[in-house]
């Protein structure tokens, strides 16, 4: 039996996805989880096969979750998520993931999935691998991609010059720049564009 661990923070989807995995003969769901620190209490304490993971959760998303399961236990992960962009597969590929799916999949194709990557395989939906491979580079220097990092959470702009040993006004020219080349209108939305790019 491959014994597998689901987490997932929408009930409803975990709920539907854990019955018709237990329908298949050979996997068994051992734990239902709805945010990352559960995931990672659980996995480590039971040890599964595979861990199933959603890359949105609150606290600890599926891929900072599957990226400390690799350093502490002998279990394969396996990311699902509905935002399937470029910049999260590569993200979860570097934290050692085994496998990438977008929830569209149906059970049946996650089950062979699974049972792939258990058995010591990788898969990457192709979907998503080839909108990868032709995702352009970026566009922004390192210090403008070390200004968004350093203003991820909502920092001032202060704050950033302050963490970059910066002038204010360096910081404020950068954001100038680095919003005109992305076409957004705020630093948010340059954020979460250069994240969902895999850029920081």
């Amino acid at each position: 039996m491959i014994r597998v661990l689901l987490a997932d923070d929408e009930g409803m989807i975990r709920s539907a996805l854990a019955a018709l995995l237990r329908l298949e003969p050979d996997i068994d769901v051992v734990a239902e989880c709805a945010t990352g620190e559960e995931a990672l209490e659980r996995a480590t304490e039971l040890v599964p096969d595979v861990c199933v993971l959603d890359v949105e959760m609150p606290g600890l998303d599926g891929v900072e979750v599957a990226r400390r399961l690799q350093r502490m236990i002998a279990t394969r992960c396996l990311v699902i998520t509905r935002h399937a962009g470029p910049g999260v597969l590569r993200r979860a590929l570097a934290s050692g993931v085994a496998g990438f799916l977008p929830k569209s999949r149906g059970a049946d194709e996650v089950a062979e999935v699974i049972r792939r990557i258990a058995a010591g395989g990788r898969y990457v939906d192709p979907e998503i691998a080839a909108d990868a491979l032709s995702d352009e580079r970026c566009p922004l220097t390192d210090r403008e991609l070390d200004v968004l990092r350093a203003g991820r959470r909502g920092e001032t702009t202060r704050q950033i010059a302050k963490t970059l040993s910066l002038a204010p006004g360096t910081v404020r020219n950068h954001v100038s720049v680095i919003l005109g080349k992305l076409s957004v209108e705020t630093r948010q939305q340059a954020v979460r564009l250069a994240e969902e790019r895999g850029w920081i």
